[in-house]
């Protein structure tokens, strides 16, 4: 099977440090390469990749210091070239939102779009364009938009071979991710504090999020028991969280997936988390985290944490959130494109399976976690 893989030009694939997105990209086609298959991957040129790579740009946007550079004219100049090149391709991989949805209707029935992002915005482009099959990341990203034209769920996952189990964790607590209102390190913080335990805090500072670091965190890490560390590359990824006792996922918005949880569980380190978005579906209350909603209950919690049984979260890790596994279920959306068939009714396949089908048959969240709340399922296609 020839597949085409057209990632964002924001980052590396994948990145150099944070990038969600990129990094999922890049353990997809990697492992879609292990699986047989032909893979192509339009990207900016310092991609590492065992694909054939396309370059599209000499470096990534936000590593290139250009004074003047267009994110928008490097986007559209690579549409066009793999505009050019879809005659190739069984398979085309869209990872950019909607961008490509005016350019690519001829070939709409050969395109696989994943939704990376969140979707509860006023404005919306997937009305005008029913034909493009969608891929969620997780049943709750869904919710804003029920009856787009989803046709599976299929969640992020991890190389194995890069992540070991650390069996004790050390005696501290993780941050990890982005400094922003929505991630809450300030609610981390507090969590820390009233457990007196320290706080290292990984995490990327955006530009946008400046003013938010300078008013509201920077006042907060004059306590001695918080530590920004700053943001880590792919290297440090699995001894930063493994060595913690707990993550801490304090998040207030919904979270698409939330990357950071299934990297602490990799390691085997369990996740405190509250109950937003994809937390539910992701983690197994008890098992390899402890769903909260509040800081009173986080600091509970950490008692938890302490005991918890570091190996069985890395077999969950293993049998649910691995990159093999997440390129098998790829795999099996792009077959059912090419046989030309109209995927079941995700709400009819997720019935009949106790809520926790796929519309290609696979487990929609990789295990026998809980269903998310009804708010977040009965999804048609």
């Amino acid at each position: 099977m020839r597949i085409a893989q057209i990632a964002p030009l924001f980052e590396a694939v994948p990145p150099r440090a944070y990038g969600g997105t990129k990094r999922i990209v890049a353990y997809l086609t990697d492992a879609l390469v292990d699986l047989g298959c032909d893979v192509s991957l339009f990207a900016s040129a310092e991609a590492r990749t065992r694909a054939r790579l396309i370059p599209m740009r000499d470096q990534a946007i936000r590593l290139d210091e250009h004074p003047l550079k267009s994110e928008c004219a490097a986007h559209l100049a690579m549409l066009k070239q793999v505009q050019a090149m879809a005659h190739e391709f069984d398979v085309l991989h869209f990872h950019l939102d909607a961008l490509h949805f005016p350019l690519f209707e001829a070939v709409a029935q050969r395109t696989v779009t994943t939704m990376h992002g969140r979707l509860d915005y006023k404005d919306s482009l997937f009305a005008a364009w029913p034909r493009y099959a969608l891929v969620s990341i997780s049943m709750r990203q869904r919710a804003a938009m029920p009856r787009a034209n989803w046709i599976a769920n299929v969640p992020h996952g991890l190389p194995s071979s890069s992540y070991s189990l650390s069996n004790h964790g050390g005696a501290y607590l993780a941050f990890l991710g982005r400094i922003c209102p929505e991630k809450r390190p300030d609610v981390a913080i507090h969590i820390a504090r009233q457990a007196g335990l320290p706080l290292k805090i990984a995490a990327k500072i955006d530009a946008a999020d400046r003013n938010y670091f300078a008013e509201v965190i920077c006042p907060l890490l004059a306590d001695p028991l918080v530590e920004l560390v700053g943001e880590i590359g792919e290297a440090e990824k699995n001894t930063f969280p493994g060595n913690a006792v707990a993550l801490l996922f304090p998040i207030d918005w919904p979270e698409p997936f939330g990357l950071v949880m299934i990297e602490s569980m990799a390691c085997g380190t369990p996740v405190i988390a509250w109950n937003r978005g994809s937390v539910p579906e992701i983690l197994d209350e008890g098992v390899t985290g402890a769903i909260v909603e509040s800081v009173e209950a986080a600091v509970h919690a950490i008692a938890w944490a302490r005991t918890a049984d570091r190996a069985r979260i890395r077999q969950t890790f293993e049998h649910r959130f691995t990159a093999q596994a997440m390129a098998r279920r790829y795999l099996e959306v792009y077959r059912h494109l090419l046989r030309g068939k109209r995927l079941e009714r995700v709400a009819d396949v997720a019935a009949a399976a106790g809520g926790m089908m796929s519309a290609v048959g696979v487990p929609l969240i990789g295990g026998a976690a809980g269903a998310a709340p009804a708010a977040a399922s009965p999804l048609q296609t």
